[in-house]
């Protein structure tokens, strides 16, 4: 695996949560945080320059058909998580005993687009009789952050072209391992960016994210009205980093 080492910083010092980031990503069945289930997931560590310092993998066989066009995204198709892909149960346990570590330990979580995986998490720890995650903290969504201090930037902010725009390498998107490290850099690359205006904890930062992404979901709500996208008395709902 290649290693993303930040550009040093000439003015500020990086703050102090971006040293240690834990790095967590989902692939799954679908994109309904209530239904789908969790095909493959990646729980790791990274150090001040971006190399990995721990990682685990799991790929869970989901009990149910995984649909044709998740399987063109990540590649894991029905056969092969029934063959390879250990009880979903016993996946969403260790995944959440791993997350917990990293958030007892006071180690901030990097996830991208953070409502989705800790979501859905929950609803699949719900559906196998295993307590959830409700109240993930510390937790760092690039997406969230990045929207927030570039906020007219044009083009999309999917992590391939976000971590393009910070010069973040992303080999085999939509891979949980890939998706969680490259995300985790961009985050750092962020805090090197930014390092002026951002928040210096972690649960500073976390605490900043809720309303930042609540403003976020209003604007977008706004938006969509203008364009006929929503109904006038619909809205998107803004809740972070869990719903």
């Amino acid at each position: 695996m290649s290693t993303w080492r930040p550009e040093p910083l000439a003015l500020f010092d990086t703050p102090a949560w971006s040293q240690v980031v834990g790095v967590f990503d989902l692939e799954t069945t679908g994109i309904d945080v209530t239904e789908d289930r969790i095909v493959t997931a990646h729980v790791g560590l990274l150090d001040s320059s971006g190399t990995v310092i721990r990682a685990r993998d799991w790929i869970a066989d989901p009990g149910i058909e995984i649909p044709t066009g998740a399987t063109a995204v990540h590649g894991i198709t029905t056969a092969r998580a029934r063959a390879e892909g250990r009880p979903a149960g016993e996946v969403i346990a260790e995944v959440a005993g791993a997350l917990r570590a990293l958030f007892a330990a006071g180690i901030p979580v990097v996830a991208y687009n953070a409502p989705y995986d800790f979501s859905l998490l929950k609803y699949e720890s719900l559906r196998h009789g295993i307590p959830p995650i409700v109240d993930p903290s510390p937790v760092i969504d690039p997406l969230v952050v990045d929207k927030t201090f570039d906020r007219y930037r044009k083009g999309k902010r999917t992590l391939d072209v976000v971590a393009a725009h910070y010069a973040v390498l992303l080999e085999g998107a939509h891979d949980a391992s890939a998706d969680a490290i490259a995300a985790g850099r961009v985050a750092q690359a962020i805090a090197q960016r930014f390092a002026d205006v951002l928040p210096p904890t972690a649960d500073e930062l976390h605490t900043r994210q809720i309303s930042w992404a609540r403003a976020q979901a209003a604007s977008l709500t706004e938006y969509f009205i203008s364009i006929g996208r929503l109904d006038p008395d619909d809205e998107l709902d803004g809740s972070w980093p869990i719903r």
